[in-house]
């Protein structure tokens, strides 16, 4: 239990009395705090006003904190659109028979790749004969089988096709837009496109067509995209993310993404000047995969904070900054 002398004197004077109390109330919610420690290093908290965090280079290892130069860029301005894998209307066959038959012979399976002209199967006709025509059934195109319906001595008529042929060096991504952005995309623009199973690898690829017919349930447009795929690794179904890029600064003054942080609506960056770490206030544009554009508060060669910027912030919202171990 706490005393205070004055309040011995029943006697004092009321606003010496209201005075007592508000001191021990003061007492009883801050003379138990205790600095909180980081990293095995003090840090003063409550220090006032919040300014610059200061760092030796001690400290500053043991939170591995790394900066990068701002500096101009080429930078892209993108919308990025939940996509599909299609395959190319004209770059698929399917292949049947004009006559009815029995299949004699199969010389492809499921997964094959064939050539144009290469044999499939062989059917025994039921024109009337001795011995019945053959008919072999060739490839009209070069490609992947990725249907197969015919098995050896199965009945086969005019209406089955057979196999089903693509050709998957070139693919659709097909990219759902929704209505408010379908004024911002235009066929030849780029687009940048990675899969669900390859997120490291970028398909690079331009936008030929937006379909004219708007999806009611998702209130989507499909815009396609046609990519370059000459190791077969897209294949029709899969999803992907397509990044459209709208417009390219050639030079925008940019940072890495991982330096800017985000917190009670405002956006800003962790400057190194010298020892000194401040806090910047900064207006954002353009951003891509990597970097993200400053329109204002930094300058070229402004060093922004990309790692350890989490740990500055705490300090900073301390009002204090890291001491060294006694």
């Amino acid at each position: 239990m706490y005393s205070i002398p004055m309040f011995d004197n029943l006697c004092m004077s009321r606003p010496a009395r209201l005075l007592s109390v508000l001191l021990l109330m003061a007492y009883g919610l801050f003379g138990h705090l205790r600095p909180v420690f980081a990293h095995g290093e003090q840090i003063a908290v409550g220090g006032g006003v919040r300014g610059p965090v200061i760092l030796t280079e001690q400290q500053r290892k043991a939170i591995d904190l790394q900066t990068v130069a701002a500096d101009f860029r080429t930078l892209d301005q993108i919308l990025t659109v939940n996509s599909e894998v299609r395959l190319l209307p004209q770059r698929q066959a399917d292949v049947s028979l004009r006559i009815s038959g029995r299949v004699t012979a199969i010389h492809a399976s499921l997964g094959d790749r064939v050539e144009r002209g290469q044999e499939l199967a062989e059917v025994e006709s039921r024109l009337s004969g001795d011995p019945p025509p053959n008919v072999v059934i060739t490839a009209p195109m070069s490609g992947v089988i990725d249907a197969r319906n015919v098995i050896l001595g199965q009945a086969v008529e005019p209406t089955v096709a057979l196999f089903h042929i693509s050709d998957r060096s070139q693919v659709i991504v097909a990219a759902r837009l929704y209505e408010e952005d379908l004024g911002k995309v235009r066929p030849g623009m780029e687009a940048r496109v990675r899969a669900l199973g390859y997120p490291d690898q970028a398909f690079t690829g331009k936008v030929t067509l937006i379909e004219p017919v708007l999806d009611p349930s998702s209130r989507t447009v499909k815009a396609w995209i046609e990519v370059a795929n000459p190791k077969d690794l897209l294949r029709p179904n899969m999803f992907a993310r397509a990044a459209i890029v709208l417009q390219r600064n050639e030079a925008a003054l940019s940072v890495p993404n991982g330096a800017v942080m985000e917190a009670n609506g405002e956006t800003f960056v962790f400057v190194r000047e010298g020892k000194q770490f401040r806090r910047v206030e900064v207006t954002t544009g353009a951003a891509d995969d990597s970097y993200t554009e400053i329109t204002s508060e930094l300058v070229p060669g402004d060093e922004v904070v990309t790692q350890g910027n989490r740990e500055l912030y705490t300090m900073w919202l301390t009002g204090g900054q890291m001491k060294e171990e006694e």
